[in-house]
């Protein structure tokens, strides 16, 4: 049920540098940065410190390390940092790896020479934001490397910090994790709080209502998904039409109902794709795995990642 031209935006269909210049083509990621940028140096913009410790046409070289290992994400839009930061272009640079590497370490990620005040006034937001990425990327790749001997896809959800949603989902895939929805404008994903109240049958005949309104307004969506708590909601589901749903998220059940899970949707045939979800942890996840799921959304992807100790040090 997916419209044919949704290939368009499957994210994660894309290579990393066509990811990021999708992202940046929103307009999200400079509209970011710039209230980055806004909110450390006020308006109107000083960096006191910087002013009074440099004169105006100091020169500085400094490099950016990993001062610990991991993967990292967010090289890709150093580009757009400078940018905002140095838009009398008095510094250069040069990145010294690519997002998604593993780094140790002492690792050089890149390094900028030029005006001190303008490498000074980058350095922070610029850290923080590479740091954050990197964490997400590094958990989500510990997270993956744990089901590599099985079929399931690692997803994050929208459990993002707002205004850091497609830097934070990017990071996600940097790690070797999947892209689930952007946001509410690209997929339907019907949860408890959108059916509450309904019985089995009202349930099947709304997907099924709501199937035929996407088909026949024409609306472009990269999927249709529901959200089950109890295998009698998952036969319902399974008893609408062929092409109703894409996926059905199957929310905190354990790994028996799981298992059933898996083997109610194989014995009747359908093609739809079923997501685990809820409270998984990486003592886990394997688990969860195992039972033959597609795809595992993990909230703590983005909510519980640690940033990756990164600095600027001078040469």
């Amino acid at each position: 049920m997916v419209m044919e031209d949704a290939s368009l935006r499957d994210f994660n269909a894309m290579g990393l540098p066509d990811f990021a210049s999708y992202l940046r083509e929103t307009g999200f990621v400079r509209r970011l940065i710039e209230l980055a940028c806004d909110e450390d140096l006020g308006i109107p913009p000083h960096d006191w410190t910087g002013e009074l410790m440099f004169a105006p046409d100091d020169k500085r070289e400094v490099v950016m390390r990993s001062r610990s290992e991991g993967i990292v994400a967010g090289i890709e839009f150093l580009p757009d940092l400078v940018e905002v930061f140095d838009s009398q272009n008095q510094i250069q640079w040069e990145s010294k790896i690519e997002d998604g590497e593993k780094i140790e370490s002492g690792t050089e990620l890149a390094w900028f020479s030029g005006n001190a005040r303008v490498i000074v006034k980058l350095e922070r937001t610029m850290l923080n934001l590479i740091s954050r990425l990197s964490g997400i990327a590094t958990l989500t790749n510990e997270y993956v490397s744990l089901v590599e001997s099985t079929n399931a896809k690692v997803c994050d959800t929208r459990k993002t910090t707002p205004g850091l949603r497609v830097l934070e989902k990017y990071a996600v895939r940097c790690g070797g994790g999947t892209t689930h929805r952007m946001g509410l404008n690209d997929a339907v994903l019907i949860k408890d709080n959108h059916v509450a109240g309904m019985g089995a049958n009202e349930f099947a005949s709304r997907l099924q209502s709501i199937a035929k309104q996407v088909r026949d307004d024409a609306v472009d969506l990269w999927f249709v998904q529901v959200e089950v708590d109890s295998l009698e909601q998952l036969k319902s589901s399974l008893s609408a039409d062929e092409g109703t749903v894409d996926i059905i998220l199957l929310d905190n059940m354990s790994i028996d109902e799981l298992n059933e899970a898996v083997d109610l949707r194989d014995v009747s045939g359908s093609s739809v794709l079923l997501e685990a979800s809820g409270g998984i942890t990486k003592s886990t996840i394997k688990n969860v795995a195992t039972t033959r799921v597609d795809r595992i959304s993990i909230g703590a992807l983005t909510h519980q990642a640690q940033s990756l100790d990164i600095g600027l040090d001078a040469r």
